[in-house]
């Protein structure tokens, strides 16, 4: 059974990305998990040590639960699965603390989360909290566009970065997902600049052993920053979903962020489902 942690602030976005890791899981056995975290910060200390156990939690936690209840009827209803598997959390702790230990606790296997897309700065693809949980946790994290309706992953872009390697744990498990989930796979290996140029042959080795039974393509792109690569591509194909191996810093910080040479020109407008490398 694969456990699964779905984090919500009520918002649309956050509930459309519930809906769509239960549509996509939908043959797959699974227990949810559905966390709603609190800030610490929004309630004063004064009041809260002035009022009574009751008061408490009613004003931290009753509220929220009965709001987390209402959406697990609400799905229930949506899908009519009397088999799907939930339990409710509501945690007041800092926003990737509270996720940390309720992966540890519940022995989660994914991280769903909607993110609103760009903010503020158009550079910037995702807001804060999503960069946030990329950077700092360490599981696998399915991170859902606003507003994209869920259509079945036949197709899956796959950009690797030139210091990403097609072999070790995060290569295998986003292999299997493509396995499990795709009917095709896009491999895009973009290397920004000519000093580091790729092993097609040694990719290759790697794409016969892990990826055998759906269709592969496997595209070189020099001289390109990796952001205008994925960009492109993204804009002449159909895609339904886009892997991520993620390295600590490295990749995340040339691809989410903007700097003088690297902006995001558009929303990435499919799912990412992100797995970190050592």
């Amino acid at each position: 059974m694969k456990n699964i942690l779905l984090l919500t602030d009520f918002s649309k976005t956050s509930i459309n990305a519930i809906h769509y890791a239960i549509r996509l899981f939908k043959d797959t056995s699974c227990a949810f998990y559905l966390l709603h975290v609190k800030s610490s910060a929004s309630y004063a200390t004064d009041d809260l040590m002035a009022a009574g156990n009751e008061s408490i939690y009613s004003s931290i936690v009753k509220g929220s639960k009965d709001d987390l209840d209402t959406i697990v009827i609400d799905i229930k209803r949506k899908f009519k699965k009397e088999t799907l598997v939930f339990e409710t959390l509501v945690d007041y702790d800092g926003f990737t603390d509270s996720i940390k230990q309720t992966i540890e606790k519940k022995a989660i296997d994914l991280v769903v989360m909607g993110t609103n897309g760009v903010t503020g700065a158009k550079e910037v693809v995702f807001g804060s909290n999503t960069t946030n949980v990329i950077r700092t946790i360490n599981c696998p994290i399915l991170a859902v566009p606003e507003g994209f309706n869920f259509r079945t992953t036949n197709d899956i872009l796959f950009p690797l970065d030139a210091a990403d390697s097609l072999s070790g744990q995060a290569f295998e498990k986003a292999a299997q997902f493509a396995i499990n989930f795709s009917q095709k796979i896009h491999i895009l290996r973009i290397n920004p600049d000519s000093k580091n140029p790729t092993d097609e042959h040694k990719d290759q080795k790697h794409l016969n052993a892990y990826i055998k039974t759906i269709d592969t393509k496997y595209h070189v792109v020099n001289n390109v920053p990796m952001n205008y690569a994925v960009d492109c591509y993204l804009q002449t194909h159909q895609i339904d979903l886009m892997l991520l191996l993620v390295q600590p810093e490295h990749f995340l910080e040339r691809f989410f962020t903007s700097s003088a040479t690297t902006k995001i020109s558009n929303t990435i407008r499919v799912p990412l489902l992100v797995f970190h490398s050592a």
